[in-house]
């Protein structure tokens, strides 16, 4: 069998117990010993090469970067302890349903503003699919409008920082730069942190949430049905200068978390490490003055933290073991080779990678994809040009967009398990189709204009 065979086989292999349902950690660490331990007996690998695993371990442990995600997930769980999702929806609603649509684009504000307190994708989408989606139904809302709003603001959360994933990407991107330039020759090669990476997606974020907002204006206007105005009834339930010290007392508190959380990020006054630290007292803080902090709360808010970053950081651990494994195959070069020896060149290579990204993330979370594809394709991307930044926010909203594409996006599927029985599967795909397309949108402007990524971290970071 031809040595090149071997990584792709591998490559093959893990992603086919990973889709048996098999927990990811030990689908990878098992396929990287398995195909070890066959290379041996092969005479095609040197199992000397485990002996770099223990650095690589020691690595992750010392890597003060990835502090920030137990950190970011503790302030996410408290917030969404703190019932604030639902004042938010509550209050924006009334602020905007004065015209049509408006009960829409207020979720579409809410799913930013959750985006950028708690950055948990999933939570976000049950949260909203329970609170907003029975309340612009009740409104006559259509059903594939409404799930396709909730849909798509709920994973803003992907992109607008601060994000878990973003974290985990911009973690993965920095360290394929670095291999990236010591294989040009560059042996001090510079660095690029999740702080870039964070800077970096925050436009294209907010880009995204206007052509939602914008969508729905649009869909609003043609077809009034579609998307009416709250009856005023309702809207005279609170008013004039009430509504106003009302909206007041709900934005203020998690606008002054995100000042606090990204403006101290942005002003350069804190790593996100450190901005995370201050998120998790804020957290605490804002879950306290709502009235919903204590020794119960706060249990609860530290289990599934325990349990959220033991997760990610034993699929880091198996992971790791899988590219090890991988490089030992020289599948590196072998991938190396693929991809510049496309026609086309760097635009090719890039477009290839991000179609298979595309189609993985139909059935892998985002954190295999990040773990096994990104370290293998991102090196070999970056050594062909491509900006870290650029690239690290091509590959989040590419990601973000398979997650909605039917019939087997993630967000979907958790909106599934909380719509009403009204609301059909097929209301839920027909829904988010539009929002597909802004995302592809999306990716279209940021190819032609990739400076709307890379712009703000060469103001706040010099990088860009």
């Amino acid at each position: 069998m031809p040595f090149e065979i071997y990584p792709l086989l591998m490559f093959g292999v893990a992603v086919f117990i990973l889709l048996m349902g098999y927990p990811v950690a030990f689908s990878l660490s098992g396929t990287a010993i398995l195909f070890a331990l066959f290379g041996v007996q092969m005479d095609v690998f040197d199992l000397s090469f485990f002996g770099a695993y223990p650095e690589r371990i020691f690595g992750i442990m010392r890597n003060q970067t990835l502090i920030a995600i137990p950190l970011f997930i503790f302030m996410g769980v408290m917030l969404e302890r703190s019932k604030i999702s639902e004042e938010l929806l509550e209050t924006m609603g009334m602020l905007f349903g004065k015209i049509r649509g408006g009960l829409g684009i207020s979720v579409c504000i809410v799913g930013a503003l959750l985006a950028a307190s708690t950055g948990i994708v999933g939570a976000t989408v049950v949260t909203m699919g329970l609170i907003s989606l029975p309340s612009m139904l009740r409104f006559n809302y259509s059903n594939s409008l409404a799930s396709g709003i909730v849909a798509a603001s709920g994973t803003l959360g992907q992109i607008i920082p601060p994000s878990i994933i973003l974290i985990i990407l911009g973690d993965v991107i920095s360290s394929a730069h670095q291999q990236a330039q010591l294989a040009m020759g560059n042996f001090s090669p510079t660095s690029v942190s999740v702080g870039d990476l964070f800077v970096g997606a925050l436009l294209p974020g907010l880009v995204l949430v206007g052509l939602y907002i914008f969508y729905i204006a649009i869909i609003a206007f043609l077809k009034p049905d579609a998307a009416p105005a709250l009856p005023n009834e309702v809207l005279k339930s609170v008013t004039g200068y009430k509504l106003w010290v009302k909206v007041g007392k709900v934005l203020i508190p998690p606008l002054l978390l995100i000042m606090g959380v990204l403006g101290s990020i942005l002003a350069g006054l804190a790593t996100p490490t450190e901005a995370a630290s201050v998120g998790c007292v804020g957290g605490i803080v804002l879950t306290a003055f709502k009235g919903q902090l204590n020794l119960k709360i706060l249990r609860e808010v530290m289990i599934t933290t325990t349990h959220v970053n033991c997760m990610v950081f034993v699929i880091l651990l198996g992971a790791s073991m899988f590219s090890l494994v991988f490089r030992g195959f020289e599948g590196d070069v072998v991938v190396h080779h693929m991809l510049t020896s496309l026609p086309g060149g760097v635009a090719s290579a890039f477009l290839v990678v991000m179609l298979i990204m595309f189609i993985m993330g139909f059935f892998l979370d985002f954190f295999e994809i990040t773990f096994v594809v990104v370290p293998i394709v991102g090196p070999i991307l970056l050594m062909m040009g491509l900006d870290p930044i650029w690239l690290g926010v091509m590959i989040a909203i590419n990601l973000q967009t398979s997650f909605l594409t039917p019939p087997f996006g993630f967000a979907l599927f958790y909106l599934r398990g909380v719509a009403p029985d009204s609301v059909s599967t097929m209301d839920i795909y027909k829904g988010v189709v539009p929002f597909i397309f802004l995302q592809l949108l999306m990716l279209i402007i940021l190819w032609f204009w990739p400076s709307l990524a890379t712009w703000l971290p060469g103001v706040v970071y010099g990088t860009g």
